[in-house]
């Protein structure tokens, strides 16, 4: 009597697309993301890259049902050309150290892959985590002193001519202002990029998340992101050269100088909030006429 002989079988579940792709993408990017948190990252201008960096993971996990929901047949002929430069970016920026490059590269990388495993459904269903993406990218040093060159100027002649309305004995020499017998240098941190970068997150995902159905609404508030930024960077400087007028200069110098940090979001914060709640009583008054 011939006995059938053993045969275990073991069952094997594949791996998921999905996974892998995660998986690359650590393998590629984990090591930028420590370099940043050692160099970047630990710069005024970059040191909200931590957060968006949690931002952005918080949103793919949270539209990680939509995407497979909305997965459709891959989509090649996006995909490979994507993923490809996404790719060739990523090598040019790890030879050369350019950190805008490395960091741009991810996004290509990110939507190739979505492209090939969930097709043109998973690429609109993580069109916002994609695109929030760019606000991890650094912008390059000649811009960044461009920009804030122009934007301390302007802050320094608005906040003397306040104050001078104001009966305050102040002047300035460019970005040196002389209020009673202090002086204060307006600073890159002070020139209002930082909070400009800060604010336009936010309110993106503030407007994201909202979900305006009037198309107005929505232009009306990006277009005063950086209007708003700039109007509370303003205050801030103005707050201190009068607490610095006022207390000394140790007093604007030290704890209060990083209060009114604070005071700044706050400030821009909330003209944001107030501004989204006025469109909406505008709108609820017009529907109301009609």
């Amino acid at each position: 009597m011939g006995a059938e002989p053993f045969r275990a079988v073991a069952e094997v579940r594949p791996l998921s697309p999905w996974w892998l792709l995660v998986a690359g993408l650590a393998a590629m990017y984990l090591p930028v993301y420590w370099a940043a948190s050692q160099t970047l990252w630990q710069s005024e201008e970059m040191g909200h890259g931590p957060i968006i960096l949690g931002l952005v993971l918080w949103l793919f996990w949270r539209a990680r049902e939509r995407i497979a929901a909305e997965s459709t047949p891959p989509f090649h002929a996006l995909g490979w050309p994507l993923f490809a430069f996404g790719v060739v970016l990523y090598a040019f920026g790890r030879t050369f150290s350019v950190a805008s490059i490395e960091f741009i590269s991810q996004i290509f990388v990110l939507a190739g892959g979505l492209a090939l495993l969930g097709g043109r459904g998973g690429l609109k269903a993580a069109w916002f985590p994609l695109l929030y993406l760019l606000f991890l990218v650094p912008l390059p040093a000649s811009v960044i002193d461009a920009i804030t060159g122009s934007l301390k100027n302007w802050v320094s002649v608005l906040v003397v001519d306040l104050l001078y309305a104001l009966g305050y004995p102040i002047a300035r020499t460019g970005v040196m202002i002389s209020i009673g017998p202090y002086q204060l240098l307006v600073a890159d941190a002070c020139s209002g990029l930082n909070s400009m970068f800060s604010l336009t997150a936010i309110g993106a995902l503030f407007i994201y998340f909202k979900h305006r159905a009037q198309t107005l609404h929505n232009v009306l508030m990006v277009s005063a992101i950086l209007p708003i930024a700039f109007v509370a960077n303003i205050v801030r400087v103005t707050i201190l050269s009068l607490i610095t007028y006022h207390f000394g200069d140790e007093a604007g110098a030290g704890f209060l100088h990083s209060a009114a940090g604070f005071v700044l979001m706050a400030v821009a914060v909330g003209l944001l909030f107030a501004l989204d709640a006025v469109l909406m009583t505008w709108r609820e008054k017009a529907a109301s006429a009609t």
